[in-house]
């Protein structure tokens, strides 16, 4: 198989038990980047990576599966080497609709997958992608795993106002990302983000998180994806859409999760255990926890996810 690209750092970076084939397809105008992992008759596993990551995060829980399955990983629009909506670098303040990422996914099922429903995992961000998908378009989907997809906060309407203004200032002064000066600062900066993640993982992740430029290694990743997003988020029309959802669904959670930090920083504070029962609409809903991992569990566990995931899938084969 071919190797993914990415510069190799000086010190010893994670070596892939399943080295994964790097690919594009076209996707609604996008050039979509692929990782795929296994043989083309193997059983379909899509998964989508979380906010501000690509899809090489999953290589690690990849190499821990015990059974065959064709596993593809894209990088979602805007991140690692897939296509911004419109030029690069061209001071265009872009915005990123979340009814984009159904509209890819879906696409991309039709591509890989034309007339056999698929088994769909998503963390994080791409938990809420895979969830709202599942309930949109049920008959595409045979099983789903949720890690850390909570959804956000109800957002509160008297503050509709200021989410606006918000949004219309950061378009007037787009954010920007920072460029590092190695490898192994960037590995460092995944590694400040989650202090469980090893030296070995996190140069592993450097090399697909970032490209080396004349001023330094740059983030693969659209700072346009940090403008605030001027719509609140409606639980009760997340919920309206779960309730639809025919695949069984497990949910996993981190032990340690720093989700609700996140939340906190939005200026709420989170109740894990209210979340939860945010998912007692999904009729077909199982719950699991990983213990001594983080947001990003599949780093942190992955042998233990990897279990959980083909124990899931493999009931729906």
């Amino acid at each position: 198989m071919n190797q993914m690209p990415g510069s190799q750092p000086s010190m010893a970076a994670y070596q892939p038990v399943q080295k994964p084939v790097s690919s594009f397809v076209k996707l609604r105008g996008l050039n979509t980047h692929l990782h795929t992992w296994g043989e083309p008759d193997w059983p379909l596993v899509l998964m989508l990576h979380g906010w501000m990551d690509v899809g090489a995060s999953f290589q690690f829980v990849v190499d821990c599966m015990a059974n065959q399955w064709r596993v593809v990983a894209p990088d979602l629009r805007g991140f690692g080497l897939t296509d911004w909506p419109v030029g690069k670098g061209d001071g265009t303040a872009r915005s990123y609709w979340f009814g984009d990422y159904l509209a890819d996914l879906d696409a991309l099922i039709d591509h890989l997958s034309p007339t056999q429903p698929v088994n769909l995992v998503g963390h994080s961000m791409g938990g809420n992608i895979v969830m709202l998908y599942a309930g949109v378009r049920p008959q595409r989907i045979r099983s789903l795993v949720n890690l850390e997809g909570f959804g956000l906060l109800d957002a509160n309407p008297a503050k509709a106002g200021k989410r606006y203004a918000r949004w219309l200032d950061e378009l007037k002064e787009p954010p920007t990302l920072r460029t590092y000066g190695s490898l192994e600062a960037v590995a460092q900066r995944l590694q400040k983000t989650n202090p469980r993640l090893t030296t070995d993982k996190a140069l592993y992740l450097a090399a697909h998180w970032a490209e080396s430029t004349e001023s330094g290694y740059r983030i693969l990743g659209d700072a346009a994806h940090r403008i605030s997003n001027p719509i609140g988020y409606r639980l009760n029309e997340a919920q309206a859409i779960w309730v639809s959802i025919e695949a069984p669904v497990l949910h996993v959670e981190a032990a340690q999760t720093e989700a609700g930090l996140w939340m906190a920083r939005q200026g709420e504070q989170a109740d894990f255990d209210a979340l939860r029962t945010r998912f007692e609409c999904v009729p077909d809903w199982r719950f699991a926890r990983i213990d001594d991992a983080g947001h990003m569990l599949h780093h942190d566990q992955p042998a233990e996810l990897a279990r959980l995931i083909e124990s899931h899938l493999a009931e729906h084969r």
